[in-house]
């Protein structure tokens, strides 16, 4: 075979898939906030509905816990096949390394989309001096959307850290036997339950914790929330150790009915708890705290596993469409969000119904943020960066002359 069908052969193309979507689908959730019944976002379009908040509720219960997931498996396949130099040299330049570049023009993005929006809505009164610009510290410090790199980059130097004395330790291997044993009796329709515990702990003893955004997402600050490191890093855990059980995917794959199901009903049952898109507290650690802590926990971990083994049921193929939007992916993602709220921003005074404003917007956004990854991207040395591989221009072959020309 050859090198390409090599790799096709051995990818998780499902889990490739997976990947891609979770951080595509991350436009259609920044792109729901401005038509929440309530203002909760800096836009607040003139056409909302209480269908908008339900949108962003089920795409945000599993997104990043399946996102996490994927990347904790192939966290471990990289240790696996370049060691902890390589794994440590790949994951700098590859998540930290985005982040530093990237964080400061997605801030200044970011930044204009909020000027602009100050100024349509009349919040600037024309010759009076700007207002102080914000002090931020290490407990405010504004990751914007990347918050996901180095959360990323946190679990990678945890699982460096902490995987080698056991290494040390385990040269015969028989610690290795016992957690690959252990790992195949945490497989099952058991799954969610026994990895919803820890999370619906670290909610119930969270004051701040709000059940309609489940998993909090630690976007300010350099110190993650409990529940966010718990609940995040419980998925990477899992996926970690599944690469060393790969034989235990096709078992995750059979049980998608299970976690599907299971995911609807403890969703549809978590919106209820929290009240629907209500932004009030858990304050106090009650019974009834408990009660929504462990369904909401239940519904994230099922809703993750019900799309990993959707994606590895019915995706698994070869696709490549799927395998350009899953490369495309992560460019998308970093550069989405100033993109998003400037349309917002545009179309916010619009006389249309929030539906239509929501694609224009998703799509619109999704089109710009593709051209850039074919034109910049995808052929240039930027692709390797950031997908491991350039993928060179696709050139005509030179016409074979005939002797007589």
């Amino acid at each position: 075979m050859s090198a390409s069908e090599i790799e096709r052969s051995e990818r998780l193309h499902g889990l490739d898939a997976l990947r891609g979507g979770a951080l595509l689908l991350g436009v259609v959730v920044h792109a729901s906030l401005s038509f929440f019944p309530q203002q909760i976002w800096i836009v607040a379009d003139d056409s909302r509905s209480i269908w908008a908040a339900g949108l962003f509720f089920a795409i945000h219960l599993f997104r990043m816990t399946a996102f996490f997931l994927i990347a904790g498996l192939f966290a471990h396949l990289m240790l696996a096949r370049r060691g902890w130099r390589g794994f440590a040299k790949d994951r700098a330049a590859r998540i930290a390394g985005p982040l530093a570049v990237f964080w400061l023009p997605v801030l200044a993005g970011i930044i204009v989309a909020l000027v602009w929006n100050a100024h349509v809505n009349g919040l600037v009164t024309p010759g009076a001096p700007p207002p102080p610009p914000p002090t931020h510290d290490w407990t405010n410090f504004p990751l914007t959307h990347l918050w996901f790199l180095y959360l990323l980059s946190l679990f990678c130097i945890a699982a460096l850290v902490l995987r080698a004395p056991f290494a040390a330790l385990d040269r015969a291997g028989g610690w290795g036997r016992g957690v690959d044993r252990l790992t195949g009796v945490l497989i099952g329709w058991q799954t969610p339950f026994i990895l919803a515990a820890p999370l619906a702990l670290a909610f119930w003893l969270d004051p701040k914790w709000i059940a309609f955004f489940a998993v909090p997402t630690p976007d300010t600050g350099l110190v993650p929330h409990t529940a966010a490191l718990v609940g995040f890093g419980g998925a990477f855990v899992l996926g970690f150790l599944l690469d060393r059980r790969r034989d235990l995917l096709e078992r995750l794959a059979g049980f998608w009915p299970v976690y599907l199901i299971l995911a609807v009903v403890a969703g549809v049952w978590s919106w209820r708890l929290a009240g629907g898109p209500s932004l009030e507290p858990m304050a106090d650690p009650t019974p009834a705290k408990a009660v929504a802590a462990a369904v909401v926990a239940v519904a994230v971990y099922a809703s993750a596993l019900a799309a990993t083994g959707l994606c590895l049921r019915f995706l698994s193929g070869y696709s490549s469409v799927r395998r350009y939007f899953a490369d495309a992916s992560y460019w998308v993602y970093i550069l989405h969000l100033p993109l998003v709220m400037l349309a917002q921003v545009w179309v916010q005074d619009w006389d249309a119904p929030w539906p239509a404003k929501l694609a224009g917007v998703s799509l619109g956004v999704l089109a710009v943020c593709l051209a850039t990854y074919e034109l910049l991207i995808r052929h240039s040395f930027m692709g390797r960066w950031l997908n491991g591989r350039r993928v060179p221009w696709r050139r005509s072959p030179a016409p074979v002359l005939s002797p007589a020309e």
